[in-house]
């Protein structure tokens, strides 16, 4: 057994704290919308222009001018704002957004993300998360724990561009929650009917005691 994608952006929202400003990225990120904790006051950000999202719409709901960064249909809430993306990455760069949970295609041990493009797949471009991982306090990657191959996506180094070197405080994926610390990735939690000989079977980073 493992975490599904709503079991794994629900142990994401786990670490939302009260009073801060956060960005979600592309993917299982913005599930974590939907799993805020009762009493936990955050406000959302999304780098094309949106300050404080709500929950996906439900159909009734839905309004197609009003989106995320990965062009999803979002919600407002009454004290949303907008603005241009120039005032957005302003408040990223600035060091104004406490955290960014964010999805990628591979991390290292030691922190390096690779999550925006594959050698020789078309892309549209970067996005925002070379400033989000720059600019934020706290990096969460959130992420399936193996490739559609069954290969690690948790390395000792990244073979793809990265996003940034050294930048990732926290690994959470279906398997387990990892911290990067001196050495490696440290355990801190299991998903549920995952065993230890598994996690290390399938990571093929360095796991510290």
């Amino acid at each position: 057994m493992a975490w599904d994608r709503n079991q794994m952006a629900a142990r994401a929202a786990r670490e939302l704290q009260d009073g801060t400003y956060v960005n979600l990225g592309i993917g299982i990120p913005t599930l974590v919308a939907n799993y805020i904790p009762e009493g936990v006051q955050v406000t959302l950000q999304s780098e094309n222009g949106l300050l404080g999202i709500g929950p996906f719409p439900t159909e009734d709901e839905i309004d197609a001018d009003l989106i995320n960064a990965g062009k999803q249909t979002v919600t407002a809430l009454q004290h949303s704002a907008f603005f241009d993306s120039a005032q957005s990455f302003a408040m990223i760069r600035g060091g104004k957004i406490a955290m960014a949970i964010l999805g990628a295609m591979e991390v290292a041990e030691n922190g390096d993300l690779a999550n925006w493009t594959i050698p020789g797949k078309l892309v549209k471009g970067m996005g925002g998360a070379m400033d989000l991982v720059a600019g934020v306090k706290r990096v969460i990657v959130l992420m399936d724990h193996t490739n559609k191959s069954g290969e690690s996506k948790v390395l000792k180094n990244c073979t793809l561009p990265l996003t940034g070197k050294g930048v990732v405080d926290r690994i959470i994926t279906n398997l387990a929650v990892l911290d990067v610390v001196e050495g490696g990735l440290k355990l801190m939690e299991l998903a549920a009917g995952v065993t230890d000989r598994q996690l290390r079977e399938s990571t093929a980073a360095t796991i510290v005691n």
